[in-house]
């Protein structure tokens, strides 16, 4: 454990080749992982966390790549993990935002970059994504920017990671806004039509603001207690990545909301929630791990399902029959509703 130790004083310090290896450790699910995040848990906090999201495409890449530039020239210290789609059939990933990114480490350019592949996971992010965040935020990142693929409901865990969510589209995404319409509206704070000097971009212009004029009247008809607040305008942004335009006021829209997100505890109310969240689903892992290593192990699986397939159970029932047989056998109640 000694040497685990020295990594993660090291990594607290601002060492990036202690910071790559506890990010690794964690990723590969080493036994030493909870002991990492646990010691680094009290240092992380203090980074501003920044998600990208939009279709395969959209330029997400080169428009960080310039944002970082931004960010590290006006001194910020910025870490980056772009999380790429893994193939359905081999499980990798290519990994290319590390090719196409060209800001380089320097000495006035203080930037970790890491690439992470998806997995089979669901929801945009990888399976330790939020780690290795946390990792780089203790170890000093000021800015960390989460990049990742895909535009819809698989895609939401992006708002459950940081604090500001840019959703970036391009003029010829008009199938995108009807995506849009199923839960990307509730997680973007930041619209970017990027590649905006293509044709089609003021069609794309009117269909967003058309929908965020719905999204408020829709919330005008709700009843009061089940309003969101509307105190965020959400701001559209016209960008050229690859031709640097656009991304200084991009850049500067960014700052807006960290800005909006200051006042009124609205930072703070918004990481708590994600904390609930966060804890929630860790608390639904544990039961999971402790109902298959207890529960389940001790049953014959095989014989309930050849019940099931015999139409003596549904697999709700035969499901409930066994938790519940266990959980008596252990003396422990539990709702049932």
């Amino acid at each position: 454990m000694a040497d685990i130790d020295k990594l993660i004083e090291a990594s607290l310090q601002g060492d990036k080749l202690s910071t790559a290896r506890l990010i690794s450790m964690v990723e590969r699910g080493d036994e030493h992982a909870p002991y990492i995040m646990e010691k680094i848990h009290p240092y992380s906090g203090n980074a501003y966390y920044i998600g990208v999201t939009g279709p395969p495409g959209a330029g997400k890449s080169t428009a960080v790549d310039r944002l970082v530039k931004l960010f590290c020239e006006n001194g910020y210290s910025v870490g980056v993990i772009a999380v790429d789609p893994s193939s359905p059939f081999t499980g990798g990933a290519l990994l290319g935002d590390r090719i196409r990114l060209t800001v380089k480490p320097k000495k006035k350019y203080d930037v970790f970059f890491r690439s992470m592949s998806a997995g089979k996971v669901m929801g945009g992010l990888a399976r330790t994504t939020k780690e290795a965040a946390r990792i780089l935020d203790a170890s000093g990142k000021q800015i960390i920017i989460i990049e990742t693929v895909g535009v819809g409901q698989s895609e939401l865990d992006i708002a459950q990671a940081t604090d500001t969510v840019l959703v970036m589209i391009v003029p010829e995404s008009g199938d995108s806004i009807q995506i849009m319409k199923a839960g990307l509206m509730e997680i973007a704070d930041i619209f970017v039509i990027n590649k905006a000097d293509r044709p089609g971009v003021e069609n794309i212009l009117r269909a967003i603001e058309g929908l965020l004029e719905r999204n408020i009247e829709v919330q005008q008809m709700l009843d009061e207690s089940l309003r969101k607040p509307m105190d965020w305008k959400h701001p559209i942004f016209l960008t050229s990545a690859a031709f640097n335009r656009g991304i200084i006021e991009l850049y500067q829209g960014i700052w807006g909301h960290h800005q909006h997100l200051q006042e009124n505890s609205r930072l703070e109310n918004r990481r708590k929630a994600q904390l609930k969240n966060e804890l929630k689903h860790r608390i639904e892992i544990e039961l999971s791990e402790v109902l298959w290593k207890n529960v389940v192990k001790g049953n014959n699986i095989e014989q309930l399902v050849t019940d099931i397939w015999q139409n003596s159970f549904d697999p709700q029932t035969a499901a409930r029959k066994l938790v519940s047989e266990w959980l008596k056998e252990h003396r422990v109640e539990i709702a049932t509703n």
